[in-house]
């Protein structure tokens, strides 16, 4: 009996033992996975996918909810189904989400701050207006029973969380925070180091954007409305913080990021070059993302004025053709009244 104590840990002993071999021979660690041993490429960046039980259920489980409910509005209502290109939005923006989540950017993105900049601007930027111009609540509340959308849905988006979170100026602010913060405190370094915090940081960056871009399109039902002129002006006060946030991360003279700062990896570019590249990537993309929408949100506002133009045109064409059916039926009232007249006077005589 006295020996099985000494035999359990001369078990422990080699089990540390090997356990440290193998992480001397895996070579350098990020955060949450291994340096890859080679730079990216566009093929490591475009094929190189897995497939993360959470986000890979959540993206599956959003395209087949949507699948669903688009075959049940249509066949609900044939005369007024979900448009086409609500779909194409849908399954872009989460083609968005899946590229930032799944594929070689997420192998890449705890070892380059370029690659991990792509991510942030594929979860802030481009899945959320996709998914913003897919008009989800909308559908929501099409497929949803009349007494759900009366008990559940419709208070919800009249509550007054929603419309505080929802007020332009407040989702405004939320989105220029979660980027300034999530930049220039510790939770960036926390979110390469921790798996955790890492999916947490990419659920506030979806998010925000979301929250962000909601009332920009104003596809769906939302608390507050805006006019497209105030919705661009919206959308390009964010170009401002944006560009100055990347001026900072470009003229910083050192690594701002423990993590990249004290990561080896074996190929280039350097922590402080990659940094370089990252702001750049933040200053350009964003800005052409932000001017696309603002092109966007103008076409959008011409559009409306065409249809408005359109529309009280055929009002007032309405209102003349009345007027001139009433003018016809007094003229023919009068003509009959001056012959009914005229027949009096004959007859008198």
């Amino acid at each position: 009996m006295a020996g099985q104590p000494l035999a359990a840990r001369r078990t422990l002993v080699r089990a540390s033992l090997a356990g440290a071999a193998w992480l001397t021979a895996a070579g350098p660690v990020a955060g949450h996975g291994e340096v890859p041993a080679t730079p990216p490429d566009a093929g490591a960046l475009l094929l190189g996918w897995t497939f993360p039980p959470l986000p890979t259920l959540a993206i599956l489980g959003a395209l087949i909810w949507w699948g669903f409910a688009v075959r049940r509005v249509n066949a609900a209502h044939p005369a007024n189904p979900v448009p086409r290109r609500r779909s194409v939005a849908f399954a872009l923006g989460m083609a968005a989400v899946a590229w930032a989540l799944l594929s070689g950017i997420e192998r890449y993105d705890t070892s380059l701050f370029s690659v991990h900049m792509v991510q942030h601007l594929l979860l802030t930027m481009v899945a959320p207006p996709l998914l913003a111009l897919a008009a989800p609540i909308t559908l929501l509340l099409r497929v949803a029973s009349p007494a759900t959308r009366h008990r559940w849905l419709l208070p919800v988006l009249h509550s007054r969380v929603v419309r505080v979170l929802a007020f332009p100026v407040v989702a405004w602010v939320i989105f220029a925070t979660v980027m300034w913060a999530s930049h220039f405190t510790p939770l960036f370094d926390a979110a390469l180091e921790d798996p955790l915090v890492h999916d947490l940081e990419h659920a506030l960056y979806l998010g925000a954007g979301l929250l962000f871009w909601w009332p920009a399109l104003a596809v769906d039902p939302a608390p507050w409305r805006m006019r497209h002129p105030v919705r661009a002006m919206y959308v390009f006060l964010q170009m401002p913080q944006n560009t100055f946030l990347a001026v900072v991360l470009l003229g910083a003279t050192s690594v701002l990021y423990p993590h990249y700062a004290t990561l080896e990896r074996p190929w280039p570019p350097t922590a402080f070059e990659d940094q370089q590249l990252a702001a750049g990537i933040m200053w350009l993309v964003g800005d052409a993302i932000f001017l696309a929408a603002i092109l966007g949100i103008l076409w959008s506002w011409m559009q409306a004025e065409r249809r408005d133009t359109e529309r009280n045109d055929r009002r007032a064409d309405g209102e003349l053709a009345a007027i001139r059916v009433r003018e016809r039926a007094l003229a023919d009232r009068l003509a009959s009244e001056r012959e009914e007249g005229q027949s009096s006077a004959g007859a008198s005589r």
